[in-house]
């Protein structure tokens, strides 16, 4: 499913004496089956942009287009309901979101208030509870009896269960230790691949964005200050220092190799099995020369 926004203005508190500008006259696109990540500081408008995909939020100015549904500023939207089925938002924190007697009438319950027969919802939650690595036996536990990993887990079900076209996560790892934000990333790009699905990543996590975005959209102050291959974007460190972010730390780790023994910089190496194998080789060829 194609996204392409033309002339996104948010204004909160518009005409009040708290008018804030979130987002300033941005224009881009995203193509169908991409991964897409959006960095950038607290406050810079990342979350505020993600929210006018499934119509959580209005345009002030502009126009989004989501498929064949379309948002403009000014004017009521057709079926939203619609829209929202076929975009799945992972908020932060998201089983924060779960609130059914158990974990199978929570993964039903979007699927059902679709037309979704319960028989089919039953037999989609079945499914989902494997795919997003958990026992089948969960199903019948409360969700609020699981651990905060499973509830995670959990809420992401529900989302997939509404058979999502796009996939929106915002911030998904937040307050995970290494090893379950490894483990969510790895399930959200197996699903990524798997389900053909268009996903937009926000996050501060530079090795996250650098490991899985095929494309990088850097903001800042409300505007798309930055945009392209993660290859050209991770080039750019001045600029993306000057607005508080930072390098992957395998593209420091590697450049700071590179430097010391004389080597060409790499621009494909993001992960520590990547950094760890462009570090080995250089030493089998220095050593065979």
């Amino acid at each position: 499913m194609d996204i392409k926004i033309e002339n996104l203005t948010h204004i909160y508190g518009e005409r009040t004496p708290f008018e804030r500008i979130a987002l300033n006259d941005i224009t881009l696109s995203i193509a169908k089956g991409s991964y897409t990540a959006i960095i950038g500081h607290t406050g810079s408008g990342k979350s505020t942009l993600i929210q006018h995909l499934n119509g959580l939020l209005k345009p002030s100015r502009g126009t989004v287009h989501i498929g064949s549904n379309t948002i403009t500023a000014g004017r009521k939207t057709k079926d939203l309901k619609k829209l929202r089925q076929h975009v799945g938002l992972v908020f932060q924190y998201p089983e924060h979101q779960l609130f059914e007697e158990t974990v199978e009438k929570d993964i039903c319950f979007g699927p059902m208030n679709f037309g979704v027969s319960e028989k089919a919802a039953k037999r989609r939650a079945k499914e989902l509870i494997s795919v997003v690595g958990l026992p089948e036996h969960l199903l019948l536990k409360s969700p609020f009896q699981l651990s905060g990993g499973q509830m995670r887990r959990v809420a992401i079900a529900g989302v997939l269960a509404m058979n999502p076209k796009v996939l929106i996560l915002d911030e998904p790892t937040a307050g995970l230790d290494p090893v379950g934000r490894r483990e969510m990333m790895e399930l959200f790009y197996k699903l990524h691949q798997e389900k053909e699905l268009t996903t937009i990543l926000v996050t501060h996590h530079m090795n996250d964005a650098a490991m899985y975005a095929d494309r990088i959209i850097v903001m800042n102050e409300g505007a798309v200050l930055l945009d392209g291959p993660r290859e050209k974007i991770f080039q750019d460190t001045e600029m993306l220092q000057s607005i508080g972010l930072d390098i992957p730390d395998a593209v420091r780790t590697v450049r700071a190799f590179a430097k010391k023994f004389s080597l060409p910089v790499p621009t494909n190496v993001y992960s520590v099995e990547e950094t760890a194998r462009f570090i080995a080789n250089s030493f089998q060829a220095r050593m065979g020369k």
